[in-house]
């Protein structure tokens, strides 16, 4: 789905300026990118602009398990590659044998680590594109033959990966995520989503990162500001949307609205249900995570909360708007445990989240994925 265009020094480049397309189009790729769901899914319009432009190449993903949701039932993928990395060291070798096996000719390597940029080296792959020396960790440059320009650390992540495209000579293409729910998951939410009262507002309440967490008071505190209607702006209906680790943070957060209803779906919902649930509420709201770059991939309007990291960095694509930072002089910190108590998260009332969400309502929505 293509969302509202970004800033013009954020803007794909002119065909002009794209190098020439490498010749012949690659037969088959494979992009290395294992990690984080939000990393993931800011990398899909890269596989859209790469399928454009090679409609017959056989394209698969290197990822491990928490993010494979992301890619299953991708109509522009053609493989997923999994890497188990909870049962390492045991399970490398046999997943680069996978890898070697797949006879790529072209590797992308997007996450910059010595395992990516080993992957990539032991496939086998002639042209293996990776991340200039500037931009990587434990000397992964060193495994690629092909090195994107150096990318401004603050550069949108979507951005930086949409350079690859550049190097390699893609066409411009509008920025789409391709994400979509099947059937089967719709109707799951459907008959999840049965008894909420419409319109309704989805709450992420988890990150990966403890440091990033919004704080339960504070999260009931916003639920119960937009529970009410305020002029021509409805009255919202909260989903608590979580996995199994924040079923306490859940428990919490309906503890603090005391009576008021709310539907607590945490722990009960995967990331692919998450695809199918976002497009029926009319916003989100929460902290940095996968989840919130999900929701403003399907065309939900979403307000991001941010301390330990940066939005200017990883704010949802086409609602950098309603990133709302906490005021302090250490955030971005970049830290997985706050040493302080979470004093950035503290810091965004619920009164200014309350607000933005009521700007995100009147935000004209997306339209369906494609």
């Amino acid at each position: 789905m293509e969302l509202k265009p970004v800033p013009t020094s954020l803007k794909m480049p002119s065909p002009e300026a794209i190098a020439p397309q490498i010749a012949p189009p690659p037969r088959r790729v494979l992009i290395v990118l294992m990690g984080a769901i939000g990393d993931v899914v800011r990398a899909l319009p890269l596989l859209g602009r790469m399928r454009k432009a090679w409609p017959d190449a056989h394209i698969a993903w290197a990822v491990e398990p928490k993010s494979r949701a992301v890619l299953e039932h991708h109509r522009w993928l053609d493989q997923i590659i999994v890497y188990d990395r909870a049962h390492a060291p045991w399970t490398f070798m046999p997943f680069l044998r996978r890898v070697r096996k797949g006879h790529f000719d072209l590797v992308i390597d997007l996450q910059r680590h010595l395992k990516s940029g080993f992957t990539s080296r032991i496939s086998g792959a002639r042209e293996r594109y990776g991340f200039d020396a500037a931009n990587t960790k434990e000397f992964n440059h060193r495994f690629s033959n092909h090195h994107i320009e150096p990318q401004p650390n603050m550069r949108l992540k979507l951005m930086q990966y949409q350079a690859f495209g550049d190097a390699l000579g893609l066409a411009p293409a509008p920025i789409e995520f391709g994400l979509a729910a099947t059937d089967d998951e719709r109707a799951r939410a459907v008959e999840l989503l049965r008894d909420a009262p419409r319109p309704l507002l989805a709450v992420i309440l988890g990150s990966s990162w403890p440091s990033r967490i919004y704080f339960p008071e504070s999260t009931a505190a916003v639920i119960r500001r937009l529970a009410r209607a305020d002029g021509d702006s409805p009255a919202l209906f909260p989903v608590l949307l979580g996995g199994p680790d924040e079923t306490k943070l859940a428990g919490e957060v309906m503890r603090h609205l005391d009576d008021m209803q709310a539907l607590n779906l945490a722990g009960r919902t995967s990331l692919r249900d998450l695809v199918a649930i976002f497009p029926e509420c009319a916003a989100a709201f929460g902290p940095d995570s996968g989840p919130m770059h999900i929701a403003a991939a399907v065309g939900c309007p979403v307000v991001s909360l941010w301390g330990a990291t940066a939005a200017e960095r990883s704010a949802p694509w086409g609602f950098a708007e309603l990133a709302i930072s906490g005021a302090i002089p250490c955030h971005p910190c970049y830290l997985r445990k706050c040493p302080i108590g979470r004093e950035c998260m503290r810091r965004i009332s619920p009164e200014e989240v309350g607000v933005t969400v009521r700007r995100a309502l009147s935000m004209p929505r997306a339209g369906a994925a494609r």
